[in-house]
């Protein structure tokens, strides 16, 4: 037999026309250099090579989160003055926009700034004469209901020594002498928390001058490729902060009304500055919430007595569950709403870190990385804007 061209066929195949040989799979071949060596990928198991890899990304994750906490740490007051001034740019960013309507940025960054001094200022003073004002009153009902808490432990069921009640008494006052910071760190706390507003203030007139301006100096030093992926985060950071903001006041103010409005009609003495407690507590959800009902509660009972005590108790229960259950999702929506455990341990955490400031930005911190991480991983999310500007998140601060 004889092949193309007249070539005669030999063996079965071809002269001049080499057979190609087909290799099994993950036998070495050989190559320019010699022998090569055997796949790699057909040697280990992919669930192992996929496991090293989850592995080494949660290593390099920790790292770098441990870096940053480390790193906030050192620099406690600085980092939780921006973040006071950043959520307080959330709040206040609508007066900004309406007064840059019709003034210069400087102007209507300096009024909006203003503006919140004179509140805060204000609503303490008015709160500071009128503890003043009823301090005497409640040292002697506060007198007067240690005395008949005293008399209880030593004539009711207890049936305590008198010595005894002294001890426990002498350790209680011991302790909070002990608690009490001495001259030269009172005066350094001092100075810190002034330290502390007055760079609170100076980043939020810039805020509200230059926000566009700064976010977009952020986002331009992003790799191009990425920019458009950093704005958008930084726009659903800034909605998430600006619906957890506007949505606590509203919930804190709502509670301290209405407990306020519950206690002024039981006749408490100090009504309006433990409405004020309410308020502030507000601002660290679940224990916040707690403390200053406790707090209510307690003075109620020294005041007045045990059946306002439980009226106060009562009206503080529903006023948590209207919340939780209305207020929250109404005002705040889904998109800021943790769950429980989580809000819980943000808090605690932030409490042992930074202390009560910290359990004020804790969960504010949480939602705003929970959001921008779901976006990060899955692109679009369901209810949040797809695409969005790359320059100025959320409207910025001044739109």
């Amino acid at each position: 037999m004889r092949g193309p061209g007249g070539t005669p066929v030999v063996g079965g195949a071809w002269a001049g026309y080499p057979r190609r040989m087909r290799t099994p799979r993950g036998t070495p071949t050989a190559g320019p250099g010699g022998p090569q060596a055997p796949d790699t990928a057909a040697l280990v198991p992919r669930w192992f090579l996929r496991t090293v890899a989850y592995a080494g990304g949660l290593l390099v994750l920790g790292a770098a989160v441990w870096a940053v906490v480390w790193m906030l740490l050192q620099v406690a007051l600085v980092a939780f003055a921006l973040l006071v001034a950043l959520l307080l740019a959330a709040l206040l960013a609508p007066l900004a926009r309406v007064l840059r309507r019709w003034l210069p940025a400087w102007v209507a960054a300096l009024l909006t700034v203003v503006a919140l001094l004179a509140v805060v200022v204000g609503i303490g003073f008015l709160l500071v004469q009128r503890v003043m004002g009823q301090l005497g009153n409640l040292t002697g009902s506060l007198t007067t209901g240690i005395d008949q808490v005293r008399g209880w432990l030593i004539d009711g069921p207890l049936a305590l020594q008198p010595r005894q009640i002294n001890q426990v008494a002498d350790r209680i006052v011991s302790g909070v002498e002990s608690a009490a910071p001495d001259g030269f760190t009172a005066a350094s706390m001092v100075i810190s928390a002034l330290s502390g507003v007055a760079i609170v203030l100076f980043v939020l007139y810039f805020l509200f001058k230059d926000g566009p301006r700064l976010w977009g100096w952020v986002v331009e030093t992003v790799p191009a490729q990425h920019r458009d992926r950093v704005g958008e985060a930084g726009r659903r950071a800034w909605e998430t902060m600006s619906q957890y903001t506007v949505g606590v006041v509203v919930i804190a103010l709502t509670d301290a009304v209405l407990i306020g409005a519950g206690l002024f009609a039981l006749g408490v003495p100090l009504a309006l500055s433990l409405a004020a407690l309410v308020f502030l507590g507000g601002f660290v959800p679940f224990l916040g919430a707690f403390l200053s009902g406790a707090v209510a509660a307690l003075v109620t009972l020294v005041t007045n007595d045990l059946v306002a005590a439980l009226i106060v108790v009562g009206i503080v229960l529903v006023v948590q569950n209207l919340e939780g259950n209305l207020l929250q999702p109404l005002v705040q929506g889904h998109q800021v709403r943790l769950h429980p455990v989580v809000i819980l341990a943000a808090v605690s955490v932030g409490f042992l870190v930074y202390g009560i400031g910290g359990a004020v930005v804790a969960v504010p911190v949480v939602a705003v990385a929970y959001r921008v991480g779901s976006y990060l991983r899955n692109g679009d999310e369901p209810g949040g804007a797809a695409g969005g500007s790359g320059s100025d998140p959320g409207g910025a601060v001044t739109g």
